[in-house]
């Protein structure tokens, strides 16, 4: 299946989403010091995900999520794109970083797959990883599972419909009143997941600068309790 003039108009506006996000992530940074969080030195990690569209079942698009399994040290139990460290293999190049990545995770063959272009690196607390997302496309799609459960629970194909549909949008709302976007995947595999924090900040950029998002309430506000993979709030 060719690709859709939405993801070509999106090829071509990667700064504009790096840019949209780092705005976000600088002000989640902020609102965390002001939470008390423990932010730490930046961890000089550097990481590559993989932002895999499809034309999905009914030709209306999909996009692969992964829940991160909740033994994990970091972001356990939360909804990400495949993707991980740079290994020296990769030779500090992030597509190849996020698709050995994504071949680990989700079994995923990079055959077929079109790398569109490749986002700004994203400063990510509180970690302070350094995260480059790349832009794929994969036109005849394989079926994909879980390869490593030590760090993946579960394998999503989430439509755009799901994604766009305003019933699913919402922000999370902490402590000192920052709010970041959030999207229930009910209708995906695996409903009732929520997802939030970079991940969403990533889907909210690229689904408005690709012209697809819908008006949706943004006074409608979650706990950060209520997102997976969420954690009481400090203080409380």
């Amino acid at each position: 299946m060719r690709r859709p003039d939405w993801l070509e108009r999106l090829a071509g506006a990667l700064p504009e989403v790096g840019d949209a996000v780092a705005r976000h992530l600088g002000e989640r940074t902020r609102a965390a010091r002001a939470e008390g969080v423990d932010l730490g030195a930046r961890s000089g990690r550097r990481a590559a995900v993989l932002v895999l569209f499809g034309p999905g079942r009914e030709g209306t698009g999909d996009v692969v999520l992964i829940e991160r399994s909740p033994g994990l040290r970091s972001h356990s139990g939360q909804i990400a794109f495949p993707g991980g460290g740079f290994e020296d293999g990769d030779d500090g190049d992030p597509v190849r970083a996020a698709l050995r990545e994504a071949h680990e995770e989700v079994r995923l063959d990079p055959a077929g797959v079109e790398v569109l272009g490749v986002a700004p690196a994203l400063t990510v607390p509180p970690t302070g990883a350094s995260v480059v997302p790349v832009l794929a496309w994969q036109g005849s799609p394989a079926p994909l599972s879980v390869g490593d459960p030590a760090e993946v629970a579960r394998v999503l194909r989430v439509p755009l419909p799901v994604l766009t549909d305003p019933a699913s949008r919402a922000v999370v709302r902490t402590r000192s009143g920052w709010t970041g976007p959030t999207f229930a995947l009910e209708g995906a595999s695996g409903g009732g997941l929520v997802a939030w924090g970079f991940t969403a900040a990533v889907l909210d950029a690229l689904l408005r600068v690709a012209g697809l998002e819908r008006p949706w309430d943004a006074s409608r506000a979650l706990p950060l309790s209520a997102v997976t993979g969420g954690l009481p709030e400090a203080g409380r």
